[in-house]
């Protein structure tokens, strides 16, 4: 099963950096390359324990829509989401946050996120050779916007942020 981990330092206290990652609006924002947008359950605000919303977005020159729910919710610690229906053969995402010892105003935002592709095989070989580093790259873009947006940057300069080669730091697991 595929999987992907991405560690992204953001100068926010854990509280701001959890509503963040649950906040509708943002995630739009954050995603605005794939025009990402919510069309069922929760389509606006911060999603909380048990919330559903339906994603509509392109991804590699497709439509996809994929339904999540958070599963698991622990404030400000971390939330899980995990798909209820959509176009993986399971999809949980993970999300932890946690304080620098030393700098309570940075923490330290973990993502891991595990996935699996319909079609057996050959969707495996697909979600190894595509579809990882696709999502590895676009998971880093929404962490990056995300800081940006916590630091306080300017809109122009987050749009700046959603470049993949300047992308929060990577720590990659398969």
């Amino acid at each position: 099963m595929p999987r992907i981990e991405l560690t992204t330092p953001v100068q926010a206290v854990p509280e701001a950096v959890f509503d963040a990652c649950l906040d509708v609006d943002m995630h739009t924002e954050s995603m605005g390359s794939s025009a990402e947008r919510a069309v069922g359950g929760m389509t606006t605000g911060r999603l909380t324990a048990g919330d559903a919303v339906t994603w509509e977005a392109r991804h590699l020159g497709l439509p996809w829509r994929m339904t999540v729910r958070i599963v698991d919710y622990r404030r400000p610690h971390g939330f899980a989401d995990e798909q209820i229906s959509g176009p993986f053969g399971r999809w949980r995402h993970e999300h932890s946050f946690t304080s620098i010892p030393d700098d309570s105003s940075t923490t330290l935002m973990r993502d891991v996120i595990e996935f699996t592709a319909p079609m057996g095989p050959v969707g495996a070989l697909v979600a190894s050779l595509i579809l990882r580093p696709y999502l590895q790259r676009l998971i880093a873009r929404r962490n990056t916007y995300l800081a940006a947006a916590l630091a306080g940057l300017p809109r122009s300069a987050m749009r700046g942020a959603q470049d993949p080669e300047h992308g929060p730091h990577d720590q990659d697991r398969r």
